[in-house]
This record gives structure tokens, sequence and C-alpha cells, in this order.
């Protein structure tokens, strides 16, 4: 029979009643704005799905249209084509194959909601998001409006709750979707990746299963978009809390099946996917970032200095995990303060990796840049200036190579010179990509030491140690004066990255930090340093997002700030 949904079409309800169901969770990697061709990646899950006999298939928060669309859906056009593309993938559900539980935007009375399609027997019901999450990158109240509290959908004889993403970090939606009958919760997710984020998503999924007792299967998308990264883990829990499902990193449908007994349905048993530890995990996400942005960018390969450091040692390292060494050019860059040593160790990184190596010496540029600059500078003392300058020269040289092969430019500055400005505008910061600007020194050497000892299961490079040792080991220098060091201007990294680690993602006062045993004249300097690069890192390539304060979407300092904690 058919039965009206809340505010919506009509749905067929299965008028049989089943004790059994088989759910697809279609952990997919949508493309943003790619209509046709994230309609064609689930039409593909439901094919696969119908031959493992699934009742239902479902897709992430706003798959069609990928996540997060942004400012896409302010554009009439993009919607029309969205909404014909719903109606498509409905109609398809008429030929008695499994329904479609997936996310579109929707307009509904005039107004822009983030919705739920759930689509059987040729028929749709919709139900909007009721939570529009509004902080660190998110900022869906610009684009959508508020549903309301949603009723179930009545599917296959079962009465499902479909709470979107969000509607799962706060109690109200599933304990209404409860009241109204439903027997099993299904949640469609656009869960960015960042350290300690996916135990957040189990123990709010917990809590909502705890006040309802109903089993709660949660569906994520994969893959990167932008600054952002989607690392799936889908799982199930069932009523009684303990999770019966869990899967990794990886665009896959995985089948769930669910049993109805006299204590309600029950998620059985899947075996479980090895959980990896946090270092992997950010190593995954940076690379899968990459991956994606080249690909998705349709870009042929990367390009990026290599200097013998360590920084551009992983990035390069990472660069063939994601794209294979055929698709990484790499070039060394030399001046008169490159040590041999340096040559040495980019040579040995480059032939582990199996990557191609060039080398263009920088040395008469640089030679002809200050000749042409010494009646503006006769009388000064070298400084900064002259630092800078072989800096922009190797920026220059690398994106004239880009233009002339087509290849991206990958840029290699870590989040601990980002945040102190040790980084030059239009030189080393130039590229179109940036895999470790979320990441801190400390990371950077505990990720090399990681990669050595472990190959990622979809990583394309060799096995076995990739990062030569003497890279990691020996203390880290940009060579751009004689006998320079990291350590001569900046704190040891262990202290470094601690202060901006507070600074940054804990937002801790200066009197706090220096409680934790800094100096106070550092911690001061720090900040300082801090918040004057701020003009430098609205300039920069986009990167991974890692933590949970990334330079970008989730960390929004004005540029002309005259506050300082350290004053007050």
């Amino acid at each position: 029979m058919l039965v009206r949904g809340r505010g919506s079409r009509y749905i067929t309800i299965m008028t049989s009643k089943t004790n059994t169901l088989k759910i697809a969770l279609a952990q997919l990697n949508p493309i943003v704005g790619d209509l046709s061709g994230n309609a064609g990646l689930l039409k593909q899950a439901r094919a696969e799905a119908a031959a493992s006999g699934a009742d239902i298939v479902v897709a992430s928060e706003l798959f069609l249209t990928g996540y997060p669309p942004e400012d896409l859906v302010l554009k009439r056009s993009f919607l029309t084509r969205a909404r014909r593309m719903v109606d498509d993938l409905v109609a398809l559900t008429a030929d008695g194959g499994p329904a479609l539980i997936f996310g579109a935007p929707m307009i509904d009375g005039g107004q822009l909601h983030n919705s739920v399609i759930a689509a059987d027997g040729g028929q749709m019901a919709v139900r909007h998001k009721h939570h529009l999450p509004n902080y660190a990158v998110f900022d869906e109240k610009r684009l959508f409006n508020a549903g309301p509290l949603p009723a179930p959908v009545d599917m296959r004889g079962v009465r499902i709750g479909v709470p979107i993403c969000e509607d799962i970090w706060f109690g109200d939606v599933c304990v209404h979707l409860k009241a109204e009958g439903a027997e099993l919760l299904v949640s469609p997710n656009g869960s960015p990746f960042e350290r300690g984020k996916h135990e957040k998503r189990c123990a709010h999924a917990r809590a909502r299963v705890g006040e309802t007792g109903l089993p709660l299967v949660y569906v994520n998308q994969f893959g990167g978009q932008d600054e952002l990264v989607f690392d799936g883990k889908s799982f199930a829990l069932n009523g009684d809390g303990d999770c019966a499902a869990q899967f990794g990193w990886g665009s896959v449908t995985h089948i769930l099946d669910l049993q109805e007994g006299d204590a309600g349905w029950q998620v059985l048993p899947h075996a479980p996917t090895v959980e990896q530890d946090e270092t992997a995990d950010i190593y995954a996400a940076a690379v899968l970032g990459l991956r994606d942005y080249v690909e998705k960018n349709r870009f042929p390969g990367v390009l990026l200095g290599l200097s013998g450091g360590i920084d551009s040692a992983l990035c390069a390292a990472m660069a063939v995990d994601a794209l294979g060494a055929e698709r990484v050019h790499c070039i060394m860059l030399p001046s008169r303060y490159t040590s041999q040593e340096s040559l040495d160790d980019a040579a040995d990184c480059a032939k582990r990796l199996g990557i191609k190596l060039d080398e263009v010496s920088i040395a008469a540029p640089v030679d002809a840049v200050e000749g042409a600059l010494g009646g503006l500078f006769k009388g000064t003392n070298a400084d900064i200036t002259e630092e800078n300058i072989q800096s922009r020269l190797r920026g220059t040289l690398l994106m004239a190579v880009s233009n002339k092969f087509g290849n991206m430019v990958v840029t290699t500055g870590n989040k601990s010179e980002v945040s102190v400005g040790y980084a030059t505008l239009y030189g080393d910061m130039n590229g179109g990509y940036n895999p470790i600007k979320d990441i801190y020194k400390t990371e950077v050497f505990a990720l090399s030491r990681w990669r050595n000892d472990n190959k990622p299961a979809d990583a394309l490079g060799p096995d076995g140690l990739v990062i030569p040792t003497n890279i990691i080991d020996k203390p880290p220098s940009a060579e751009l004066r004689p006998d320079q060091k990291d350590e001569d201007s900046l704190p040891p990294y262990e202290a470094l990255d601690d202060i901006l680690f507070a600074l940054v993602e804990d937002e801790l006062g200066v009197d706090e930090i220096i409680a934790r045993g800094h100096a106070a004249d550092t911690v001061k300097r720090i900040e300082h340093l801090l918040y004057i690069s701020e003009y430098k890192r609205r300039q920069a390539a986009p990167g991974a997002k890692i933590g949970n304060r990334n330079f970008g979407r989730d960390r929004r300092y004005p540029i002309t700030n005259g506050f300082r904690d350290a004053r007050s």
C-alpha cells in the first residue's frame, strides 16, 4: 500500500512484515558537483548489493552532490539538475531491486534543506536534517534551513529512523524517532577525519542507542575534498551498545545482516576491520587527501623540490604512495649553501622511492638577481632578504617546470613552520597542495619513522626504508646561509610544537602555557610570530585537515589583529 510521508511524496510500504533485513552500506567516494558521476557510483553499488541479496542500500549525507557542496547549492541550475537526478534514482527502484537511502539537497515549501531520500518501488519519502552544524569547517546554517523533527520512513516492512549526521550529536531527534515508532536508526554522514574524531562519533552513537534502545547503522563518506578528508569508518551498534560491525578506510560497499527477535532488531556480528593507530590514520589521511586532490582535479602527476630535508622526503614518500613513482617528479635545487650531505640524501631518497630526480642549480640565477639589485642594496648587509631570494627563485623554477609539463607542484611546509611564518611567500609556499600543512614537525619525524616500518595496504610505493635514516637523524636546516640550523632561531621542536598545539589547537592563553613549564619570553615570542604570519597563511595552498584547528576552514583569525594575550 501507499502511505504519505510527512512533508513528502508517497513511499511504498511492504505489506508483509519481514524478520530479516540486508542493508548495504555504500561507503563511497563522490566528487563534489559531479551529479551524474555520483549517481553512477550509487547505481553501481546498488547493482552489486542486489547481487548479494540486499534489501536497502544506504549512501552518505548529500551523496548526490558530494559533501560539502558549499555554495554550489545556491546555484539554481545546480539544484534543478540535482532534482532531476533524484527523480531518476527514485524511478530506478521501480525495478523491484534494493531500496535506496541517500542524501541530496531538496527544496520544500520554497526552502532549501539538507535532506535524505528514501526510495522504494519508484516512490520516495523525504526527510530533512534538523540540526545544522555551524562551527569549525561547517557553515550549514548559511546554506540550508533546518527541518522539523522527522518521522520514520517505512521500508520493507520496517519503520526506519533516518537522523542525518549532526542529528545524532543531540538526543532529541533519535528520541523523537523512537516515540514515532522507529525500530531501527540508519544515519547517513559526511563526517571529516581529524585526530580522535572516530571515538567522538562512536560516543555520540552509543549515547543515542542508550537513550532509545534501538540499533544504529552509521554510514560515512570516504575520500578527499579540498582540505577535508573523509575516512569512512562506517559502523553498526546494537541496542545494547555493542559494536556489531566496524569498517575502515576505503571506498567499499559493506553488507550487514539484521534479524528481528523478541528484543527487536539486531545487527548480526560482522568480522571486524583491524583498527589502525593514530599515526597510521594521519598518514592515510595525508595520502588520501593528496591522491584525491590530484585525481579529482585531473593533474597528470606532481612535482616537488627534494632538498635532502625531512619535510620534502616525507612529502615525496606520500606522493609515491598516493600516485605511484612514475607520476612523481622531483628536482634538487642547490645553492652555494647546499651541503654535499643534502645532495647525497636527496639522491638516496629518490633512489629508494624509485622517482625521477633532476638537478637545477640556482647559483647563477641568485647571482643575477643579487647583481640586478646591487645598486639598490649598496651599503646594506646581507639578511633574510637574500635568503628569501633563494627560496623565491626555487619556487619560480618549480612553477616553470609545472607550467611546461603540467604536473602540480606539491609544497612541503609543515604546520610548525606555517604557524610561525618560517616560509617564504612566492617561494617555498608555491604549489597547488600541501599534504603536511596540518602536521607538526615532531609528527613529521614520527610519520617518517612509521612509514619506514610500515607500508599501507593501498600504498603504491615500495616496502622497507624509503626515507634515509640520515635525513631523519640530522638537525633540520633551510640551508639559506652558512651553517644554518632551524634551532638557531626557534626553540627545539618538542617545545615549539607543545606551545603551538596549546595556542592553535587548544586556544590556551599565554599564562596557561607558561604554567606548563615554558619560558615566558619564548611563549610570548611564539604567540607574536603566530599572529603576524596570518597574512601568509591566507595565501597558502590547501592541505589535508588532520587536527581540530587546521589553518583555513577551522581557524579564521583576522590578518589585522592588535590583540596579544601576552599584554593582558
